[in-house]
């Protein structure tokens, strides 16, 4: 199942290439692109692990950014 994100405020590119390294490490994604120009990112999930991954997802993103805010689109 592909999600996608809005990542607002987003600070630096070197931020979003580490989230997206971050996020392909959790078990239960399958591929996961961020976009810092647009703010955006689109994670593919194995059918089932939604909820576990989202979690992991959330706790990723504000380790690596906490100011930024993860909305799903």
């Amino acid at each position: 199942m592909k999600k996608n994100y809005i990542l607002e405020d987003l600070d630096c590119a070197n931020c979003a290439a580490k989230i997206e390294e971050g996020i392909r490490h959790i078990e239960g994604v399958i591929e996961c692109s961020v976009s810092f120009v647009t703010e955006k990112m689109m994670v593919e999930i194995e059918e089932g692990k939604e909820k576990e991954v989202e979690k992991q997802i959330k706790k990723v993103v504000k380790k690596i950014e906490p100011d930024t805010i993860l909305r799903e689109v």
